[in-house]
């Protein structure tokens, strides 16, 4: 079969024959449709992850862990934990029984793979208890799960929403998508923070933050009184760390400001998963959510894999 072979830490995966996976017990081959290469793929064919000896300490092998295939009776199901040296981006996958599930019908599968990122959106539900008419906050709302989740507030129905970003062409388009107000915050701190402060209204309510780091920072000193009061609660969602994997975090944040901070994954369970993937399901069938997505052939993988111009789009490997 053909795959995307990786050959060294750091390399770039070349178009290459490859042999055909085997069943053993338990296993189930997959043939697979469509794959979805994010930052995560990258960064663990870098060998900058700390999962990054798990999926590559042994080479070659074929990155990703997951994607969107067919059973041999046909069944169109996602699908992860392959068994390596076989990852997703290939014709062919093995992977334990049991690990795929069921995609619904009137998904295409390009479309399949993104739907998790709208998840991440959702948990301003999930994890903070959204309540229709809140004013929600998008840190990093340019990217592909940024911008889902700037759709998911408004389908929601967030009252208002900002979103932040780094290039004002692609903050006009998320303006166009949804959110009332944008900022840049490719700017000095002082003038971050008048904007954060320019543009909170009476609150945010809830922020979705895949930025953490320095905008991050500055946006919770903002949320600081300047004088003894009760600040108004302001839930914090931490997914993503674009920005940094750290921040410095002064007393007073936390102490007067009424600000909450939870991770992404608070609140969620096997129910709740499953009624926010069947929210997204839904929003996909009727039309009202919409992905992006900018499919590429697996033989096109060596130079798809070092594109930098998506801009918003998720790129989806088609075998």
């Amino acid at each position: 079969m053909k795959a995307a072979v990786l050959h060294e830490v750091g390399g770039i995966p070349r178009y290459e024959d490859f042999p055909d996976p085997v069943p053993g017990e338990g296993e189930v081959v997959i043939e697979v449709l469509a794959v979805a290469v994010e930052n995560v793929d990258k960064v663990i064919a870098a060998g900058t992850h700390y999962a990054s000896e798990k999926f590559i300490g042994h080479l070659p092998v074929i990155p990703a862990f997951d994607g969107i295939g067919s059973l041999p009776d046909g069944t169109l199901v996602g699908f992860g934990h392959p068994r390596l040296p076989y990852g997703a981006l290939a014709e062919r996958t093995v992977v334990p029984e049991g690990s795929y599930a069921p995609i619904p019908d009137g998904i295409d599968p390009a479309v399949a793979t993104v739907m998790g990122s709208a998840i991440t959106g959702m948990s301003v539900k999930t994890a903070a208890g959204f309540v229709p008419g809140e004013t929600v906050l998008v840190q990093g709302a340019t990217g592909v799960a940024g911008r889902l989740a700037v759709k998911v507030a408004r389908l929601l129905g967030a009252g208002r929403i900002v979103a932040t970003g780094r290039d004002d062409r692609q903050l006009e388009e998320v303006r166009a998508i949804g959110a009332d107000t944008v900022i840049n915050t490719a700017v000095s701190d002082e003038a971050l923070a008048r904007a954060f402060a320019d543009a909170k209204g009476d609150g945010y309510d809830v922020v979705v933050d895949y930025l953490w780091g320095r905008p991050t920072e500055i946006l919770l000193r903002t949320l600081t009184p300047e004088s003894f009061t009760f600040g108004k609660p302001t839930r914090v969602i931490q997914v993503g760390e674009s920005a940094g994997a750290g921040l410095a975090l002064a007393a007073e944040s936390l102490r007067t400001s009424g600000v909450e901070i939870y991770g992404a994954a608070k609140g969620l369970s096997p129910q709740t998963m499953g009624e926010a993937y069947g929210q997204v399901v839904a929003w996909a069938q009727s039309g009202e959510l919409t992905f992006e997505v900018e499919k590429v052939p697996l033989s096109d993988i060596e130079r798809a894999w070092q594109r930098t111009d998506l801009k918003g789009r998720r790129l989806v490997v088609v075998p």
